[in-house]
């Protein structure tokens, strides 16, 4: 079977050269290292989340640092038309895609006892309904043209459990449990399904845990970040870069044996 991803690689260098790539959450943080890190490595890139003006920047410093088409396709990936309608608009701009990077997301905190029917849906619906709608928008296509790569950023709360963020890690365990079923259901089409499981990362989103923490105990910014980190061996927070290069890694020509894997990037807090 042929594999454009493999066969049609160009120098090595720029071995993404000619595949198009779609990043979700791609406006800051995790979503726009890969992006970044995508683009360097010669993908052209659309750029999706709901922040329209951050998307229209970012999508412009790729086109002027590497040199590569980059769209902004500003999509809710919690809503079916947008999702539709937005994949519709990017193969247009940039043609098929050959990588999908599923990194949008969101991680609302709450007791469980607070948790109500909207809290737990509207978790569900970015994290593990969003993916779902964005494969089914690019798999067929992957599976016809026999190569394929497609990333989801999960988490370490996809393999355990913690406190206050019970939609967030059942949503997680899921978006896993759907890496899973989907490579083995795909693993001889020449697409391969894969997760990266990040532990507490530098984004807007720890600095939000780290404020809340702040607020609700007293502790300092550095006493709120320790307590985040206390169970990663190197006692720190990952970077977006770290989370970027394992993601653009599994797109890679040399990783089309890696499938169904969810590779840990968390300084070995879980082993």
């Amino acid at each position: 079977m042929n594999n454009p991803i493999i066969e049609d690689a160009p120098i090595a260098g720029r071995p993404l050269q000619g595949q198009h790539a779609v990043v979700t959450g791609a406006s800051r943080g995790i979503g726009a290292a890969i992006a970044a890190r995508l683009a360097q490595l010669g993908a052209d890139v659309s750029l999706m989340s709901r922040s329209a003006n951050q998307l229209a920047e970012g999508a412009k410093r790729l086109q002027e640092s590497y040199g590569v088409r980059a769209e902004a396709v500003p999509v809710d990936v919690a809503d079916e038309a947008q999702v539709a309608a937005g994949f519709t608009d990017a193969t247009a701009r940039l043609g098929a895609v050959h990588i999908l990077v599923n990194n949008a997301g969101i991680a609302e905190a709450a007791p469980f006892h607070k948790t109500d029917r909207d809290f737990w849906q509207r978790v569900m619906d970015v994290d593990l309904t969003g993916p779902f709608l964005c494969i089914r928008q690019v798999l067929g296509p992957m599976i016809k043209a026999g190569a394929g790569r497609v990333v989801n950023v999960a988490s370490t709360a996809g393999h355990t459990g913690y406190p206050y963020v019970t939609a967030y890690c059942a949503a997680k365990h899921g978006l896993i449990g759907l890496t899973r079923a989907l490579a083995r259901e795909v693993a001889r089409s020449g697409v391969t399904v894969n997760a990266v499981c990040p532990g507490y990362t530098e984004t807007d989103v720890v600095e939000h845990a780290v404020a809340n923490i702040m607020e609700k105990t007293g502790r300092t910014r550095e006493q709120a970040i320790e307590n985040l980190v206390a169970h990663n061996p190197q006692g720190r927070l990952i970077k977006p870069a770290e989370i970027a290069e394992t993601v653009v890694w599994l797109c890679l020509p040399a990783a089309g044996s890696i499938n169904g894997q969810s590779i840990m990037v968390d300084g070995g807090e879980l082993m």
